[in-house]
């Protein structure tokens, strides 16, 4: 029981941790953080972080049962999401959001900018809610099973955490348009990982393959 467990937590916090992929939110972190004084940048960093747990919080907590009641299958939810997301990965390719970034009203507060596109979608995308509804199954999984994922989520926000802290240092190397074009290549990634879902999804609505959690 003890090697199964270990070899779960390893396999979950790892498939948490390539959904979740920090590394491709970073451009979106310095952008909502441009111009920004570290202490501020830290502060959005700790907004967006904070809002994306609580939203997958509630995906783990009653993700499953609100899409059964909804009578929405797990495909179609994939299926919105992945679109959701290549919409959004190709306005990064397009430089769409950087300009949407840097056009944000005065007025606009740090917590707004750690909402979007930072928190939701780049954080919490519909790949991230999908992954721990999957990871905290009712049917297949108990409630310490559950609290062990969730944990295992936080501790993937926390190193996010970590990586935006040290972001603003790589912003005074990179420049403005360095952070531009990096923002369009893993908008390009964002975009691969959207129709890749996107297939997958249609596989499973016509029963070629099958989802499961593990």
């Amino acid at each position: 029981m003890q090697a199964n467990f270990a070899h779960d937590f390893v396999y979950e916090l790892v498939t948490l941790f390539v959904i979740l992929d920090p590394v491709a939110t970073v451009p979106l972190f310095l952008i909502a953080t441009a111009g920004l004084a570290r202490k501020d940048a830290l502060k959005v960093a700790g907004y967006a972080v904070g809002v994306a747990f609580l939203v997958l919080f509630v995906a783990i907590a009653g993700g499953q049962s609100l899409l059964s009641a909804l009578h929405i299958p797990m495909p179609a939810f994939q299926l919105a999401g992945s679109l959701v997301l290549l919409l959004f990965g190709l306005k990064m390719v397009l430089g769409k959001v950087t300009e949407e970034a840097r056009s944000l009203p005065a007025d606009y507060t740090l917590f707004d900018r750690a909402i979007y596109p930072l928190a939701i979608p780049g954080i919490a995308g519909a790949g991230a809610i999908l992954t721990v509804v999957l990871l905290t199954d009712n049917k297949t999984r108990s409630l310490a099973e559950q609290a062990q994922t969730t944990g295992e989520l936080v501790l993937c926000l926390i190193v996010f955490f970590g990586l935006y802290a040290g972001a603003t240092q790589l912003f005074r190397f990179l420049g403005r348009s360095g952070v531009e074009i990096v923002s369009r290549v893993f908008g390009l990634v964002l975009s691969s990982i959207a129709v890749n879902g996107l297939i997958t999804a249609i596989k499973l609505s016509f029963g070629l393959a099958t989802l499961a959690p593990h």
